[in-house]
């Protein structure tokens, strides 16, 4: 359960990451590194969910 709730919990980071990053391109304009942070952090925590999956997988952390 707690796994479960985890993977919830990077979810909504990396919805809201995204969220920012739309929020920071409305309001810059496109002129700004805030962006380019913002969607960064996204892909990062995309990317760190993704691993923690396959881990938790294959050492079978997640079996329902």
């Amino acid at each position: 359960m707690l796994f479960k709730l985890a993977v919830v919990f990077m979810l909504l980071l990396v919805i809201g990451s995204l969220f920012s990053g739309l929020v920071f391109l409305y309001r810059d304009k496109g002129n700004g590194d805030r962006v380019v942070r913002a969607l960064t952090v996204r892909v990062s925590l995309s990317l760190l969910l993704f691993i923690g999956l396959l881990l938790a997988w294959r050492y079978g952390a997640y079996s329902q």
